[in-house]
């Protein structure tokens, strides 16, 4: 670790950072907690009308190059107000880097960086390992860059392997209730579906096929519906007690998805409960109707990028916090069922939700979502 004392620095090394979301000059959408799973340098620059800013911006690009990749390492420059150079910084932007403009310093005051230019570097997990000055006595560019030039591959940023905390249950769904749902989707077909994006302070339903390509069939027959939440309860909830220490009591979503190869079904790196219309969900469940289909895995890139898979009938649990992301379908269809769990208190979130949700969104009526609906 790295670090210069500033006066009235707020970032300590070791700590977890403030999230924050922006714009980049390319018009590019910037959520901090999204960048995690690779080291991230924020790079507080101020105004590139000072020579020392443009003249260390040189320097860290050009020794850096080959630190900066999406997989690795992504550097984001912070300016004060937009630089007259402008098409020239969009010119090279690209996926491991962009600036930023932060004309009201929101996001340098919760650095330390308001009137303190200096680069804070995170580690994978979002946490600050560098925060250096740009007054450093060895020269703030020269430090930057030996720090960055001498980070491990993200699989190894912690000396040892890590894996993420996820629960995987085999034989949930009999074999043949699989192969039901599965024929049942084939004969009915699903909807292509989009993802929660909160836009205006609401949260609305957002269809990117850059982020996400699934298609959904949603179940609504209640009989079927009544199957699927006993296997649940009987062969799911038990072990989620057990090993997470939480009591599911409602269940969100019945609904058979697909990931097909020749759409290019994937799922890009997101949390699935930063929404508002979203909070209420605790734990994500991932339940595979098949296994003759490859990619389409699991992976938890703040723990690396090992992948993740539960065998056909069984399920893949995590929390809804975490950050992960359904890698590409290479070959075949891929079959699951995906709901999320939550509890009592949970659902009034979600009711009180109901105020951010944009208009055309359906309203949450608690009820139909129980998992004991002959206790209630």
């Amino acid at each position: 670790m790295a670090e210069t004392t500033v006066s009235g620095g707020v970032i300590a090394l070791g700590d977890p950072v403030p999230w924050f979301s922006a714009r980049t000059i390319t018009g590019a959408r910037i959520d901090l907690h999204v960048d995690a799973g690779r080291w991230v340098v924020l790079c507080f620059l101020g105004s590139l009308a000072a020579p020392p800013s443009t003249a260390d911006l040189a320097t860290i690009l050009g020794e850096c190059t080959a630190a900066f990749r999406e997989d690795h390492c992504v550097f984001y420059g912070v300016l004060s107000e937009m630089p007259a150079d402008a098409a020239v910084l969009a010119s090279i932007s690209g996926p491991a880097m962009g600036y930023i403009i932060d004309e009201t310093g929101e996001v340098a005051r919760a650095y330390g960086a308001e009137g303190a230019r200096r680069t804070v570097v995170l580690d994978p997990m979002l946490r600050a390992v560098a925060n250096i000055a740009f007054d450093h006595p060895d020269g703030h560019a020269a430090v930057v860059a030996g720090f960055l030039n001498h980070l491990p591959e993200v699989d190894g940023q912690a000396g040892v392997p890590l894996t993420a905390p996820v629960l995987i249950v085999p034989r949930v769904f009999d074999f043949d209730l699989c192969d039901a749902l599965i024929d049942l989707y084939k004969r009915q077909g699903g909807e292509d579906s989009g993802f929660l994006l909160d836009q205006g302070g609401k949260t609305a339903t957002v269809v990117d096929h850059r982020l996400k390509r699934r298609q959904d069939l949603v179940l609504v027959d209640p009989q079927t519906r009544a199957i699927l939440r006993d296997q649940i309860v009987r062969r799911l909830l038990p072990p989620i007690e057990r090993f997470f220490q939480f009591k599911a009591t409602r269940m969100d979503r019945y609904m058979i998805s697909c990931y097909d190869t020749e759409l290019g079904g994937h799922f890009y790196r997101h949390r699935d409960n930063i929404n508002a219309g979203a909070r209420h969900r605790r734990f994500a469940v991932s339940l595979n109707l098949n296994g003759d289909y490859e990619g389409c895995d699991l992976r938890c890139p703040e723990f690396g990028r090992q992948t993740y898979r539960a065998p056909a009938g069984g399920a893949v649990v995590f929390s809804c916090g975490m950050l992960h992301e359904v890698t590409p379908v290479t070959r075949g269809q891929r079959y699951a069922f995906v709901p999320f769990l939550y509890g009592e208190e949970d659902a009034a979130v979600r009711e009180a939700m109901n105020a951010n949700l944009q208009s055309g969104e359906a309203h949450y009526v608690g009820g139909p979502d129980r998992l004991f609906p002959d206790a209630a």
